[in-house]
């Protein structure tokens, strides 16, 4: 076995007390310890593998930890895990567990990961992201979801309490950017067997991360508050974290400017060239490694018409992008013409035949692909576009369905819930429906994973050769390569309209330290953060 430090950032981990927050010199800390942060939505689930969305993932990554955390620019540092080796072949990864307690007392220990790890993959779990698992390639994951092995099969297991292992089926260059993913998180297997389908309420719920769960009001707020079992509680500075749920988002920065929230992400479309002249040291914008789309049902219940390349590219033609980052955005969003974020680090983007047009040009090519697809003022082309509650989605959504309108598409809208659009997602229940995919960690992969046949790919596309370079790209000196190849072939099939990259256009309360503004990942940690005195 080696000792793995190739990247300096874990060099510097390793040799650095990174974890804590660390109080800059001249700083005076605030009575208040406290923290508002806004999130659109519920919280669908408190359980870590079943969680599909990223404000589960900020919470969750408050109240556990799993192997390796993010720092302040993105990258990985220890967490739960205070060492890992790697095996010369590249296929077993040891790591060493720092002695850290559950917030009840239980030692963290091996066997916590084992369990974690093997149920996100067990299929009676029905993990959403069971997936992730087999794209981190640990032996035997696929076949334990498909059900074909038992989840002890599982390439993990504990050498002793403080070990764990784990056998990877192949070299895998971004294994380690994905264990701060909250699928990787463990979770403590007396607490999950006692309470059942009741573990993750507040009062049942037990983690190893630097915050507890105190309360849980349903699309109201979650509020959790200092872990003292943590092992880092000593350096733990912000005593509290209020998330809270407002769906409005308009509403939601009148409750920042208001006092109500410290720190307000995603801001409305159209509003930061406003805020960051009325409050520079407050508003500010950073790329956000999500890409925005517009996915096509291809799948036996979606509308025939899509099945036609040449409708998906004249309506894929006809969205002026520019339009949407630079009048309705504002807010430092790039267009978008391919689906990896542009700032995924190692990613090279392809050249898009698409992307060189002047949007007249777009508009006359996507004109004239309707009408040979057989679709004109006598047999108009009719969709409805799915989209989930939120001023911003429905600004973009009006947008689209005038985009269209030129072509002499007839396009309803359709408005839901977030619970309601994802279900309907996964069910193929939606003929177009807007959609945002956020990295799971620093690396092209995680983009493009999401089109493979047996990814999330919720319009069902499946193309064989986009697999294969997938496959491929995996063992691959030059992964680069292949991922550019991958996006050509999405840009010619195009199973789905790329609208824009995000940028993360937010404001903060001037008092808060520790933000990761840098963060490309949008991963951030309250242990991390301190208030000043003003």
């Amino acid at each position: 076995m080696t000792k793995f430090l190739a990247t300096t950032a874990l060099a510097l981990a390793l040799a650095m007390p990174v974890h804590a927050a660390q109080v800059a010199e001249g700083d005076t800390l605030a009575d208040n310890q406290e923290l508002n942060f806004w999130i659109l939505d519920a919280i669908k689930s408190m359980d870590p593998h079943k969680n599909t969305d990223k404000s589960g993932s900020y919470v969750l990554s408050q109240v556990f930890e799993g192997l390796m955390n993010e720092d302040a620019k993105g990258a990985m540092v220890p967490g739960a895990a205070e060492s890992y080796e790697v095996s010369e072949d590249g296929l077993t990864y040891t790591f060493k567990l720092r002695d850290a307690k559950w917030s009840n007392g239980d030692p963290v220990t091996a066997n916590d990961f084992v369990y974690g790890w093997q149920r996100a993959v067990n299929p009676a779990t029905a993990s959403e992201y069971a997936w992730f698992m087999e794209l981190m390639n640990i032996v035997n994951a696929t076949a334990v979801v498909k059900g074909e092995m038992t989840p002890d099969q599982l390439g993990v297991k504990a050498v002793d309490d403080k070990t764990f292992e784990v056998t990877l089926s192949t070299p895998t260059p971004y294994f380690i950017k994905t264990l701060s993913h909250t699928t990787t998180f463990p979770v403590n297997q007396k607490v999950v067997e006692e309470f059942g389908d009741n573990w993750t309420q507040p009062g049942n719920l037990v983690g190893n991360g630097a915050y507890k769960l105190d309360s849980h009001d349903l699309g109201v707020n979650l509020v959790v508050s200092k872990n003292d079992q943590y092992w880092d509680a000593a350096n733990t500075i912000i005593t509290k974290v209020d998330f809270i749920t407002v769906n409005d988002q308009n509403v939601a920065l009148t409750r920042y400017l208001a006092g109500e929230l410290d720190w307000y992400n995603r801001l409305p479309a159209g509003q930061y060239p406003r805020l960051k002249q009325e409050y520079p040291d407050q508003a500010s914008t950073s790329p956000q490694a999500c890409s925005y789309a517009y996915i096509f049902n291809l799948s036996d219940k979606g509308p025939e018409a899509l099945k036609d390349l040449k409708v998906r590219e004249a309506l894929a033609l006809a969205v002026d992008r520019d339009i949407i980052v630079d009048k309705i955005l504002q807010g430092g969003q790039t267009p978008a013409y391919y689906w990896t974020h542009w700032a995924i680090e190692g990613f090279e983007a392809p050249e898009i035949a698409m992307a060189a047009m002047t949007q007249p040009e777009r508009l006359e090519k996507a004109k004239a692909l309707l009408a040979e697809a057989g679709y004109g003022p006598d047999n108009p082309l009719k969709l409805t576009i799915q989209y989930n509650t939120s001023d911003d989605h429905k600004k973009l959504a009006v947008a689209v369905q005038q985009f269209w309108k030129g072509l002499g598409v007839d396009a309803t809208l359709n408005n839901v819930e977030w619970k309601v659009h994802t279900d309907r997602l996964q069910n193929q229940d939606f003929e177009v429906a807007r959609y945002a995919w956020c990295g799971d960690y620093n690396e092209a992969s995680t983009f493009l994973d999401w089109f493979r046949t047996d990814g999330y790919n919720s319009g069902k596309w499946s193309n064989a050769e986009f697999d294969k370079l997938l496959a491929d790209a995996k063992t691959s000196d030059n992964p680069a390569e292949l991922y550019k190849q991958a996006e050509q072939i999405l840009a010619a099939e195009l199973p789905y309209v790329p609208v824009y990259h995000y940028a993360n256009a937010q404001i903060v309360n001037s008092d808060l330290r520790g933000v990761p503004y840098e963060n490309v990942m949008d991963n951030w940690y309250a242990k991390d953060m301190y208030r000043v005195a003003q």
